[in-house]
């Protein structure tokens, strides 16, 4: 059963903008904090953004004022905005759902971001 799937990756020359949204089916989304996690070749996963259950966010520091990152608990979707594109942001990028009082995980299979110089 695919509980979260991302879209809107692709191939975008530096400094444009992509969008990537999380569709998510599992129990008690709006008490799950929401992140955005990537991965590039040969090199750890790293957390990008996250959105917590009332709103709050956080940026790791390389996408802090170039990424936003958003939430509809109505539509259980999580959104990543990222603008001002650098190559180095090529990666694959992972939707994490991680329930507040539980600590249980959901993760999406991934969607690819490549920035051309």
């Amino acid at each position: 059963q695919v509980q979260l799937v991302e879209s809107g990756g692709g191939l975008v020359e530096s400094g444009g903008s992509l969008k990537l949204s999380c569709a998510a089916s599992i129990t008690m989304f709006r008490i799950s904090t929401i992140n955005w996690y990537r991965q590039a070749p040969g090199k750890q996963r790293e957390l990008v953004a996250s959105i917590g259950i009332n709103d709050e966010t956080d940026y790791a520091d390389s996408v802090q004022g170039r990424f936003a990152i958003s939430r509809d608990n109505d539509k259980e979707t999580g959104e990543l905005q990222m603008t001002n594109l650098k190559p180095e942001d090529t990666a694959v990028y992972y939707c994490n759902a991680q329930n507040y009082y539980s600590g249980f995980n959901y993760w999406g299979r991934g969607t690819q971001v490549t920035v051309s110089p």
